[in-house]
């Protein structure tokens, strides 16, 4: 599909996903990146994105990616994600420590 030049959010939420179970979380970061800004309030891509800069070892990053997707998440409404990434910065600024 991306290769047809169908490119969408969803379609790269998938391919963010794909690079970064492979292992490969720079790709998976570059397509997580797009896909959020289709749609910023996709408050899963969000997660995900913090997810592989995390991998991808940058930890501001992360932090920026969490911090923007909770925003994301209460603006959509999204309570599980909100959680979810509100324990993702907690778990952060117990590693800085």
């Amino acid at each position: 599909m991306f290769a047809k030049g169908m490119d969408n959010a969803l379609l790269r939420f998938g391919l963010g996903k794909g690079y970064l179970d492979a292992g490969d979380p720079a790709r998976a970061t570059e397509h997580l990146q797009r896909c959020v800004e289709f749609d910023p309030r996709y408050s899963a891509a969000w997660k995900l994105l913090g997810k592989a800069w995390l991998a991808a070892g940058d930890t501001a990053q992360a932090r920026r990616a969490w911090e923007e997707g909770i925003q994301a998440a209460i603006g959509h409404g999204d309570k599980q994600a909100e959680k979810e990434m509100t324990v993702f910065l907690k778990k952060l600024d117990r590693n800085a420590e």
